[in-house]
């Protein structure tokens, strides 16, 4: 029986969320996708709901989950936050304070927008799942990377406290914590380093939006 649920996943024309999107669609969701650089929605596959919008901009961010909670024979249940980036080379003491807040900016911040405004349409809906993406960096950090390292703990410990402050309403927060993810970027830069097949981190995330995981709240899986 098809999933009757939306999903919102930010990020999702990265790669990994186009393994995310799929996953999703092929268990039945309607899935609803923000792109924001010209012609990388054209990487969803057609199913998908790609919505044009800036994930740092409030407006924006309401609008698109306005978007996604539209549908009411397919109420949303899912938000998947995948937006964000990675920058190295970031020394400390070398390192101007725009330069390391632009992490935060980029990690943290379309998290915190989208998931304050999908909160309570979820809690309205009767619960559902929210899925934040750490970093392995994030606990086991190396030189030159404060500010993607710091901001990604961030993400993390801003994931567990909406667990703690909606467990009793239904909706539940969980993060995975990914090592290196097998994409044509990573590749590039670390050629024949181990990685993750990013289809096999869309199963666990599509997991943690399920019921099979309803037991898991404030978790954070390293995968």
């Amino acid at each position: 029986m098809p999933c009757m649920a939306t999903a919102l996943i930010t990020g999702g024309t990265g790669g990994l969320g186009v393994s995310v999107v799929e996953a999703f669609l092929a268990d039945g969701w309607r899935v609803v996708v923000p792109w924001i650089v010209g012609g990388e929605q054209e990487r969803l596959p057609g199913q998908a709901e790609a919505v044009e919008a800036d994930l740092t901009d409030p407006d924006d961010v309401g609008r698109v989950v306005r978007t996604a909670s539209a549908d009411d024979a397919h109420p949303l249940r899912a938000l998947v936050n995948l937006v964000g980036g990675y920058k190295d080379g970031q020394q400390v003491a070398e390192t101007p304070l725009p330069e390391f807040e632009a992490l935060f900016a980029l990690n943290l911040k379309p998290t915190y927008l989208v998931t304050q405004r999908a909160l309570p349409v979820l809690v309205a809906a009767g619960g559902g799942a929210i899925v934040c993406v750490s970093s392995k960096a994030a606990f086991e950090p190396w030189a030159g990377i404060a500010g993607y390292a710091a901001s990604k703990a961030a993400v993390a410990a801003f994931a567990r406290t909406v667990a703690k402050e909606h467990a009793d309403d239904g909706v539940r927060c969980n993060v995975i914590s990914p090592s290196i993810i097998d994409t044509a970027a990573n590749r590039a830069a670390n050629p024949g380093g181990k990685m993750v097949p990013p289809a096999e981190i869309a199963s666990v995330v599509l997991f943690l939006c399920g019921e099979g995981s309803a037991p898991l709240n404030g978790a954070v899986l390293q995968v």
